[in-house]
């Protein structure tokens, strides 16, 4: 399959009968309060202690989410709403790998169905613990904020991953869109 055609996660996002993303940029309301809304590392969220079960309002909410440097936002025009999310507001939840080699791309889906492609625009990245070494992996979704690479999908990366080329060839990691991301620590050759 050629990388430049839409895969199955494509077509999916293009079925969603939503319309696009507010113009969240341009809202600068004045007032700013607290609300009791969380969102947990395994991306459920939370109102006032208890999940969320609609995803359709979850994914409407997602839409109006704003991040200004470490604190996240519930946006409309007349007032920003704070939230607490425990790492990143989504997770990448299905991946789709089109082509191959240096022609391949990579389709993320997160739980909140956003269908991203990374690549320059949505980069892949790890963060290994300080303590523990554990790498946790991230996709660039939009505006500064990323989804969280679930374990599963973060395997499916790691069983396509080559080595960098030089002169980091001793550094695994992935190519889509013509961008090499690395999957963690050096490896030994």
């Amino acid at each position: 399959m050629e990388s430049d055609q839409p895969g199955r996660l494509e077509h999916f996002a293009a079925t969603l009968s939503d319309a696009g993303l507010p113009p969240l940029a341009s809202w600068q309301p004045p007032l700013v309060r607290d609300m009791d809304l969380h969102i947990a590392r395994d991306g459920t969220w939370h109102y006032l202690g208890s999940p969320i079960q609609r995803t359709r309002l979850v994914r409407l909410l997602s839409k109006v989410l704003r991040r200004e440097n470490e604190e996240f936002f519930l946006v409309s025009p007349q007032e920003k709403l704070r939230i607490k999310v425990d790492d990143a507001p989504f997770v990448a939840v299905e991946m789709e790998c089109l082509g191959d080699a240096d022609d391949q791309r990579l389709v993320f889906r997160t739980n909140v169905n956003d269908v991203v492609v990374a690549g320059a625009d949505h980069a892949i990245f790890v963060v290994e613990n300080s303590q523990t070494g554990e790498p946790a992996p991230y996709i660039g979704v939009r505006d500064g904020l990323n989804a969280l690479i679930s374990r599963a999908v973060y395997y499916e990366l790691a069983e396509i991953a080559r080595p960098a080329p030089a002169p980091r060839q001793h550094t695994l990691g992935v190519t889509s869109e013509g961008c090499f991301f690395a999957l963690g620590s050096d490896c030994e050759s």
